[in-house]
C-alpha cells in the first residue's frame, strides 16, 4: 500500500475523479442556469419553459438572450430543451476526436505531460463556462467542444503510464482502483453541485470545480513520474521488481505505428467490438433508463435520491473488487491471463444483458427494476478486469493509442444507442422498450462471443519492439 505504484493508482484515482466532476458539472448546473432567477429558488426540477424577463430573437441564426439580474443572483437563460441538448452533447464532438491522438502523443512524449496538460486545460476551460454563457450559446458550445478535446487525451495517457508502471499480476487492481475515480467523481459532483447552486449560485460550481482542478494539476506534476527509472523516491527493490517484470515489453513507440498489422489483428478487433457492444449497453442504461422509469413505471428518481445514487456507488466499488479478484486468480495461477480477461468480460457483459431482458417481464414493480438496473451497472464494471485493460496485455507499447481507438468506437456507441432507443420507443412505448432491451442484450451477446473466440492475453508479434515498424 505504501509502494510508488499504489501511490500512482491513488493519484490517478483523484485525477479521474476531478476530470469526471469537471465533465458532468454543466449537465447538473444547467438546471439552475435555465430555471429560476435566484439560486435559492432552484429545486432540482427539470428545466421549464420561458421565464419572465427573457426574450428570444428567433429571426437571426443565433439566439439572443435578455437576462434579468437581481442583487447577488446569477443570470438565468431561456434555453429550450433542444438547445440544452445541443450544448451538452457538444462535449462529445471534441471528446471523440482526441482519443487516438492522445494515445499517440502520450506514446511519443509520455503519459505524464499529456494527461497533466489535458486536465489543466479542462480545469481552466471550466472556469470560463460562466463567461462563455454570458457571451452566448455559440460561445458555450465552442467551449464545450474544447473541453471535450482536452479531456479526450486523459484516458489514453493513463494507459501509457500503466504500461510502464503496472506489473502483469497487479494490472487489474491498480488500473481499476484508478478507474473507480470516474464513477465516484460523477457521484460526488451530482451530490455537491446541487448544493452549490442552491447556496452560492450556479457559476460557483464552475469556479470551485475548476479551481480545485487547477490546484490538483500542481500536485500531479509534482507527484507523478513517467516511469520507475525516473522516480527519485522509489524503493530500489520496487524499482527493480517493476523494471524486471516489464523488460520484455520494450520501450514506448516512436513516430511510426504498425497500422496495417493493427488493422489485421483479430485480438484487437475482439477488444474493439466487445467495447462497442458493452458501451452500447452501458450508455443505454445511464441515459435512457431514467426515461423508462419515468414514462413506463412512473417512478420519480429525484424523490428517491438513495436509489438513484446506488448504480454509481455499485459501479465504483465493482471496479475495485473486480480488479482485486482478477489479480488474486492470476497470482494463484487458477487461470491464465486470456482466460481471466474472458471470464470477467463474460460476467460483465452476459449478466447485465440477462437482467435487461428480464426487465420488460417484471410488470410495474419499480423497486425490483431499480435493483436489477443497479446490479447491471455494478456487474458491468467487471469488464474493467477484462476487455477494458486487455490492450496492455496484447500491446503494452501501444496501449494508449489502442485505448484511444477502442474508446472512439465506444463513444460512437454512446451516441447511437440513445438515438436507437428513441426511434424504437416512438413507435410503441412498451413494445419499443422491450425491443430496445433485446437489441442491447443481443449486441452484448454477439460482442462476448466474438471476444471469447478471438481475444488473447499475450503480446502480439506486431507489438514487439524488434518487429515493430
Amino acid at each position: 500500500l505504501c509502494s510508488a505504484r499504489c501511490g500512482l493508482a491513488l493519484v490517478l484515482h483523484v485525477s479521474l475523479f476531478v476530470a469526471y466532476a469537471l465533465r458532468v458539472s454543466l449537465s447538473i448546473a444547467i438546471v439552475a442556469m435555465t430555471n429560476g432567477s435566484h439560486p435559492h429558488s432552484w429545486s432540482g426540477s427539470a428545466p421549464r419553459g420561458s421565464y419572465p424577463g427573457f426574450s428570444q430573437d428567433v429571426s437571426g441564426k443565433q439566439m439572443q438572450i435578455t437576462e434579468r439580474r437581481f442583487p447577488g443572483s446569477a443570470p438565468v437563460y431561456n434555453w429550450s430543451a433542444e438547445t440544452q441538448g445541443i450544448i451538452l452533447s457538444s462535449f462529445f464532438y471534441g471528446y471523440g476526436l482526441t482519443q487516438a491522438l492522445g494515445g499517440y502523443c502520450s506514446g511519443l512524449f509520455g503519459g505524464k505531460p499529456v494527461l497533466g496538460s489535458g486536465l489543466l486545460l479542462s480545469s481552466v476551460l471550466t472556469l470560463l463556462v460562466p463567461r462563455a454563457a454570458e457571451l452566448g450559446m455559440s460561445f458555450l458550445i465552442g467551449l464545450q467542444v474544447l473541453l471535450g478535446l482536452a479531456e479526450g487525451v486523459i484516458f489514453p495517457a493513463q494507459y501509457t503510464l500503466w504500461a510502464k508502471w503496472a506489473p502483469p499480476l497487479e494490472r487489474s487492481r491498480l488500473m481499476n482502483i484508478a478507474d473507480a475515480g470516474c464513477t465516484f467523481g460523477t457521484f460526488f459532483a451530482l451530490l455537491v453541485a446541487g448544493i452549490i447552486c442552491q447556496s452560492l449560485g450556479w457559476p460557483f460550481v464552475f469556479y470551485i470545480f475548476g479551481g480545485v482542478g487547477c490546484a490538483w494539476c500542481l500536485c500531479w506534476f509534482l507527484l507523478v513520474y513517467e516511469d520507475p527509472a525516473h522516480h527519485p523516491w522509489i524503493n530500489a527493490g520496487e524499482q527493480e521488481y517493476i523494471v524486471s517484470l516489464l523488460a520484455h515489453q520494450g520501450s514506448s513507440h516512436g513516430c511510426s505505428l504498425p497500422l496495417v498489422a493493427m488493422a489485421k489483428s483479430l485480438p484487437l478487433w475482439a477488444i474493439t467490438i466487445a467495447c462497442f457492444c458493452t458501451d452500447w449497453l452501458f450508455y443505454m442504461l445511464l441515459t435512457s433508463m431514467p426515461m423508462f422509469m419515468s414514462n413506463v413505471l412512473h417512478f420519480d428518481l429525484r424523490e428517491n435520491g438513495l436509489l438513484s445514487s446506488l448504480p454509481y456507488i455499485g459501479n465504483g466499488l465493482g471496479h475495485i473488487l473486480a480488479g482485486l479478484l482478477a489479480d488474486f486468480l492470476l497470482a494463484r495461477r487458477v487461470l491464465g491471463t486470456a482466460a481471466i480477461r474472458k471470464l470477467f468480460s463474460a460476467l460483465g457483459m452476459l449478466l447485465p444483458a440477462v437482467f435487461l431482458v428480464a426487465v420488460p417481464y417484471l410488470g410495474c414493480s419499480s423497486t425490483v427494476v431499480v435493483v436489477l438496473l443497479t446490479l447491471a451497472l455494478t456487474i458491468i464494471s467487471m469488464t474493467g478486469a477484462g476487455i477494458n485493460i486487455n490492450h496492455i496485455d496484447i500491446a503494452p507499447r501501444y496501449a494508449g493509442f489502442l485505448l484511444g481507438i477502442t474508446n472512439t468506437f465506444g463513444i460512437v456507441a454512446g451516441i447511437i444507442a440513445p438515438t436507437a432507443v428513441g426511434l424504437l420507443v416512438s413507435q410503441d412505448l412498451r413494445t419499443g422498450w422491450r425491443n430496445a432491451f433485446f437489441v442491447s442484450a443481443a449486441l452484448n451477446l454477439f460482442g462476448l462471443i466474438f471476444y471469447i473466440a478471438f481475444g488473447s492475453g499475450t503480446i502480439q508479434d506486431w507489438a514487439r519492439e524488434d518487429t515493430a515498424v
